[in-house]
């Protein structure tokens, strides 16, 4: 028996000896724990160590990219690995683990430059980031998540989506919930092959485990990550409180004086020459506004190929979020709406587009072509049909369709990819920009290991 045990006493070791410090405790209250440590303000916190919470205890725990990972009562987590590579921000590794109870996550530096690599694990989901600040309730059976600013993305354990995965498991089955998804949550429950979008109630993750009144707050208007400065950990106060409630005082009027009033005679009213008529103003018509513009682009960065669309920079503007498919976005200006016509069809030629195969085991994306595209509209059917050829880049070609419906606004929807001849995802929009046009993004998997997203924009044919 000794041999064995010197093995598995060596092996500890050595796990223990390249486990990495992924953060530091910042915050502290009522029964917290770090591995076999108390949960004090600056415990270190190494990669695999187990974090737990009582009845009463919260810790807050600020990651080594100036993340921050929060545990509310009765919560146990790990973070499973943070590795992060200085020098090439695609090696980036962080995976985080809830095994129950209620945690909120926000992205550090290191998870922004490599979104694809971050995986937040429950006993039953895998959840991926937008660059987020995002809330998560767990059981064994059932995993509740919001969002408070930025974006997720949500799958269930089936099909090739599994626990020991890197990055997030995107396909059909999965779903994504953005900040703007006000008093909604995604909820996943064991054997489910896609998460549920509910309205958040009393099940919600800060509805079972509220934050304190310190926690600090998202900022308001955000979709983008967390700020790189700490938390703020005191509580709000207002010295104004009166003032808050009841409104400013009223001015107190001066007592009445006690000397006599004594009231000027009048003068004679003078009779003038009548005014000249008041001349009503010219009414100035205002331009229509310009239509909607279509805003798109890749915005993860690969090995050679920058970002063409700031995500955060466009989820913080004016700007209306149309889709976002794996690494690709769609926006709208501010603008005319387009408005659909009652009959008639129109065709458009395929003016710009790209596209990037996706591989399991994590290899860098491939960029694919895309020609002889075709996209048809039918106002009066209120549906499209579009499709293209697409080539990988060791020479394969697969023929992409889709068909859909066309809404009230010009919102391009395909048809579920089991309806033939549709057998991509399709989300889109229709715009009255430069005379007619349309830009899509499309996703699916061309085989058991492989995985096709990409981005096309169309104008009218002349």
């Amino acid at each position: 028996m000794l041999r064995p045990l010197l093995i598995i006493s060596s092996l500890a070791f050595a796990a223990a000896a390249h486990a990495a410090e992924a953060g530091k405790v910042i915050f502290a209250a009522g029964q917290a724990q770090v591995a076999d440590k108390a949960g004090a303000e600056g415990t270190s916190v190494q990669e695999g160590e187990l974090l737990m919470t009582g009845k009463d205890g919260f810790l807050y725990v600020k990651t080594v990219d100036n993340g921050l990972f929060i545990l509310r009562p009765n919560t146990k987590a790990r973070i499973v690995a943070y590795h992060i590579d200085q020098k090439n921000a695609a090696n980036n590794r962080i995976k985080l683990e809830l095994i129950s109870g209620v945690a909120r996550s926000k992205s550090g530096d290191a998870v922004k430059q490599a979104r694809q690599n971050f995986r937040f694990n429950t006993p039953v989901a895998a959840i991926g980031v937008r660059g987020t600040d995002f809330t998560v309730y767990t059981d064994q059976e059932t995993s509740r998540v919001t969002v408070l600013t930025g974006g997720v993305v949500v799958s269930g354990f089936a099909g090739g989506c599994n626990p020991d995965g890197v990055g997030p498991c995107e396909g059909a089955a999965s779903r994504e919930l953005f900040a703007g998804q006000r008093g909604q949550l995604l909820q996943v429950k064991r054997g489910d092959t896609a998460p549920q979008l509910l309205q958040s109630s009393s099940t919600g993750p800060d509805q079972v485990s509220p934050p304190r009144a310190d926690e600090p707050v998202a900022k308001s208007g955000s979709t983008g990550g967390s700020s790189a400065s700490g938390p703020v950990l005191d509580a709000r106060k207002s010295n104004d409180f009166d003032k808050l409630v009841k409104g400013p005082s009223q001015p107190t009027q001066p007592p009445p004086s006690k000397d006599p009033v004594i009231t000027p005679p009048l003068d004679p009213v003078v009779v003038g020459p009548e005014p000249d008529p008041i001349k009503p103003p010219p009414v100035v018509v205002e331009p229509p506004p310009p239509p909607k513009q279509l805003v798109w682009g890749r915005w993860q960065s690969f090995a050679g190929a920058d970002i063409t669309l700031d995500l955060e920079k466009q989820l913080n503007s004016e700007n209306k979020m149309v889709a976002l498919r794996r690494n690709y976005a769609l926006f709208q200006t501010p603008g005319a709406d387009y408005v659909v016509p009652e009959r008639g069809s129109v065709g458009f030629n395929l003016q710009a587009s790209e596209a990037y195969v996706y591989t399991a085991d994590g290899a860098l994306p491939t960029e694919a072509k895309i020609s002889n595209g075709k996209l048809n509209v039918d106002f009066g059917a209120r549906t499209f049909n579009t499709g293209f050829d697409l080539t990988t880049a060791s020479g394969e070609l697969f023929k992409m369709n889709s068909e859909g419906a066309v809404g009230y606004n010009g919102r391009l929807t395909g048809n579920e990819l089991w309806k033939a001849p549709t057998n991509m995802n399709v989300e889109g929009q229709l715009s009255n920009e430069n005379g007619g046009a349309a830009a899509y993004l499309f996703d699916r998997r061309l085989d058991d290991q492989r995985i096709i997203n990409g981005a096309t924009y169309w104008g009218v044919q002349k």
